[in-house]
């Protein structure tokens, strides 16, 4: 039984339309994280998937992507990203995973997932970089960016699942899609 994490699997299969291999480093990138998937994942492995997940723009247009990734081996943990547009409402991503069969599948949200005595949380994050400008080197002020608001947020996000830990005996293992 192990604990990995991957991040911006990107997938399309939802909307061929937004195929990644279009870039340079990407091709064929669904197959190969098919192939490597099934060489090191166990049915009693659990994978944090940390963002990114879907290009789908909601939760139908992503299902053929969390359809993939159930029928691979192991319990994931999803957490969003910027490009998971597809988010929705935790009530409303459940029913959707549940109504699917898609039991493989949980959300990580303003919650923790226990995991042999730890409790995995998370959240999207966000960045709020001082000194950054605006496409035309113009300084962006942070605190007038929406930046802040969105970091607030996310902090504050990060403080539930933290605690939602912590509340459960469990020691917590943090996960951002955006880096700290």
């Amino acid at each position: 039984m192990a604990l990995y994490v991957l991040g911006d699997t990107h997938l399309s299969f939802g909307v061929p339309e937004k195929p990644m291999d279009i870039f340079q480093g990407w091709e064929n990138y669904q197959v190969l994280l098919e192939e490597n998937w099934k060489k090191v994942i166990s049915p009693e492995d659990t994978i944090v998937l940390a963002g990114d997940i879907s290009w789908g723009m909601n939760l139908e247009q992503a299902k053929a992507d969390f359809a993939f990734l159930h029928q691979l081996a192991g319990t994931k943990i999803i957490l969003k990203g910027n490009h998971d547009y597809w988010w929705n409402s935790m009530k409303k991503m459940t029913d959707f995973f549940k109504a699917n069969g898609f039991d493989s599948l949980h959300i990580l949200h303003n919650n923790c997932y226990a995991y042999e005595g730890y409790g995995l949380c998370g959240t999207r994050g966000w960045v709020n970089i001082a000194g950054e400008t605006d496409a035309h080197g113009r300084p962006i002020d942070p605190k007038q960016s929406g930046n802040a608001k969105v970091l607030a947020r996310e902090q504050q996000r990060l403080r539930v699942s933290l605690q939602s830990a912590v509340n459960q005996n469990l020691k917590p293992i943090a996960f951002l899609h955006y880096p700290p």
